[in-house]
Formats: structure tokens, C-alpha cells, sequence
């Protein structure tokens, strides 16, 4: 089987992927990245790498996985067999996400909960909203990663570099996913992306937001089983 590195966004771990994973067993030998202990993108890259499946592998980054993948393509692009985009953009942050991130920083000094709260209602349509066990898999998920992990995460974040002067190195064979209605990476961005790796293919999921791999797992894991093969 094909080994396929996952790396998670904000405040997500493995099981925002475990659908995803099941739905790719016998297709792929999935593992899902820590990325909570760095607080700079490069340094997130670097702890994946030492993560990482020996030799070659393929890498799958959502949201802020994507922009350590970005990063993986810039210090270590041969280790690289294949690359999966989902839900992130190639942009740095704008001044405006950069001072809601830090309002959030603040408050998880003193109301993590609250963090969530604030966050929710932009990760998942309406209908995926209504559902408590989508809902409760990402109050659990950012629960266990606790609010100093949260802190270093948005710092990274908030630091990135803008990686669309380098998207023309990427030359692997790349898969970039949106979601129609992703109220925080617009399909634009995720085109934007994709048309700035050379040959790369995007599919874009309807009735889909943010959270494509717990929204649309099917989908998500059809789109990454073709793209493996």
C-alpha cells in the first residue's frame, strides 16, 4: 500500500481524518502528523519530516497543513511523491485575519471554550452545523489540543510566508480540493493555488465548507484514491 501523510489544520488531529482513513484502507497505509509543538511554520515542517514514513511518501495538508506542506515542498520536495492540497491557500495572512487571531489568542487565556464558540460557526455549512457528531469530533478534537498548542498554532499562522512565488517548483503530481461554500478559504484562493503549480487539478466539493474530510469523507477519499492512483 501506498504510504500517505496526513497533515492536520488548526487545533485538528487524527480523528478529523478517521473517516477518510477507513474509507482508504487497502488503498493507502495512512498517518496523521503532530502538529502542535512548533509555534513557525518551517519549524512545524521540519517536526513533520522527522513524523514522516521513510523514503518517499505522498502528503495531504489541510488548512494549516497545507501551509506546512508548502513549506515540506521547499526544504525536502524529493521525499515527495505526490501532494494534496485541501482547504488552504497559498496566500500569507491578511491584516485583518491576523488581528481576529490574536483576539482569539487572548481569549484562550481566559475562555478556551469560548475560542471554539467563535470559530465554529465559519467551519462547516448549516446542515453539517445541525449535526452533533460532526460538531462534537471538532469540540473534541480542539479540547485535547488545548489552548497553549492553539497559541503556538496561531502564531505560525499568523507568520507564514506568502508561498505563491514558489508554487511553479512544485512539479509532483497535485490534487487541490475546495469546498463550494468554505467560508474561510474561497474556492478563488484554492484556484489561485492550483493554477500556480504546474499541472495541478482542482475538484471543488458542493455543499461543502471547511471541514471537507468530516463534510464530504466520500468524496474526499474517492478524489484522494484516484489521485494515489
Amino acid at each position: 500500500m501506498k504510504p500517505l501523510f496526513i497533515l492536520p489544520g488548526l487545533l485538528e488531529d487524527a480523528d478529523g481524518f478517521k473517516q477518510v482513513i477507513e474509507a482508504l484502507a487497502g488503498t493507502a497505509r495512512c498517518t496523521v502528523a503532530d502538529l502542535t509543538r512548533a509555534d513557525t511554520i518551517a519549524d512545524m515542517a521540519r517536526d513533520a519530516l522527522r513524523q514522516a514514513p521513510a523514503g518517499r511518501f505522498n502528503l495531504a495538508g489541510h488548512s494549516m497543513g497545507g501551509y506546512v506542506a508548502l513549506e515540506i515542498m521547499r526544504q525536502d520536495p524529493k521525499r515527495i511523491e505526490r501532494l494534496a492540497l485541501l482547504n488552504t491557500n497559498a496566500r500569507a495572512d491578511s491584516a485583518e485575519s491576523t488581528e481576529n487571531r490574536r483576539r482569539l489568542v487572548a481569549l484562550a487565556d481566559t475562555d478556551f471554550e469560548a475560542v471554539l464558540a467563535a470559530m465554529m460557526p465559519k467551519l462547516m455549512t448549516e446542515e453539517h452545523l445541525a449535526d452533533p457528531l460532526r460538531t462534537g469530533v471538532i469540540g473534541a478534537m480542539k479540547m485535547a489540543i488545548g489552548p497553549e498548542a492553539f497559541k503556538r498554532q496561531q502564531a505560525a499562522i499568523m507568520a507564514r510566508v506568502d508561498s505563491r512565488p514558489r508554487l511553479g517548483d512544485i512539479h509532483c503530481p497535485t490534487l487541490v480540493i475546495a469546498g463550494r461554500e468554505d467560508a474561510l478559504m474561497p474556492v478563488e484562493w484554492l484556484e489561485e493555488l492550483a493554477a500556480g503549480i504546474p499541472r495541478a487539478h482542482l475538484e471543488v466539493i458542493e455543499k461543502c465548507g471547511h471541514m471537507a474530510a468530516l463534510e464530504k469523507p466520500e468524496q474526499v477519499a474517492e478524489l484522494l484514491k484516484k489521485w494515489l492512483a
